[in-house]
């Protein structure tokens, strides 16, 4: 059974570019629908068949897509954090990143469903990795079993985030490595 169309990726591709662009350009706030669609060269009907609304589109195009895969065993926990800690930072001190997320932050706790979306490919998923370094690390006996991957998360997470969007500037370049070493320092060691 024929539903229409296939989806055309090239007008996806499109309207990704000109999100970014415009993010680069003039921010989140002054991003809008119609100038999405100017600079895409694509109909605004074209862009509402795929996306409900501008923080949908921004998050397609910024965040969606972004998503870890478990690092390869780095030999040891502190390693393997730093690996981590260095692909959040470098996903949000991206220059789109850097002018949406602020307020793409504010219009996902607005919409519930989005809300679920951003959790499930980012947030989610960068815990999934989370707990499978705590649990090689447990097994190599760096740590013990049990380790909170939510609250490691949010101790990485956090610290970026806070460096690049409110003490603003860029962060120190040995980051990574100092919060990797924090983060294994206040994990449980086994007895």
């Amino acid at each position: 059974m024929n539903r229409g169309r296939p989806r055309d990726h090239k007008v996806d591709e499109a309207v990704s570019e000109a999100v970014r662009e415009i993010l680069d350009g003039v921010g989140y706030q002054q991003l809008s629908i119609d100038r999405v669609a100017a600079r895409a060269g694509v109909g605004k009907a074209g862009i509402y068949r795929r996306w409900r609304s501008k923080a949908e589109m921004v998050f397609v195009a910024v965040v969606h897509g972004t998503e870890i895969d478990p690092p390869p065993d780095r030999g040891g926990l502190r390693a393997d954090l730093t690996a981590l800690a260095e692909h959040i930072l470098v996903l949000l001190s991206a220059p789109h990143a850097r002018k949406a997320l602020p307020g793409l932050i504010a219009d996902i706790a607005a919409d519930p469903e989005l809300a679920t979306r951003f959790a499930a490919t980012f947030i989610d998923r960068q815990q999934d990795v989370l707990t499978q370094i705590l649990e090689r690390a447990a097994a190599r006996g760096e740590i013990g079993k049990g380790a909170d991957p939510v609250l490691v998360h949010a101790q990485l997470l956090g610290a970026v985030f806070v460096h690049l969007f409110l003490l603003g500037g860029t962060p120190p370049s040995d980051l990574p490595r100092r919060l990797a070493d924090a983060v294994a320092a206040g994990l449980d060691t086994p007895e």
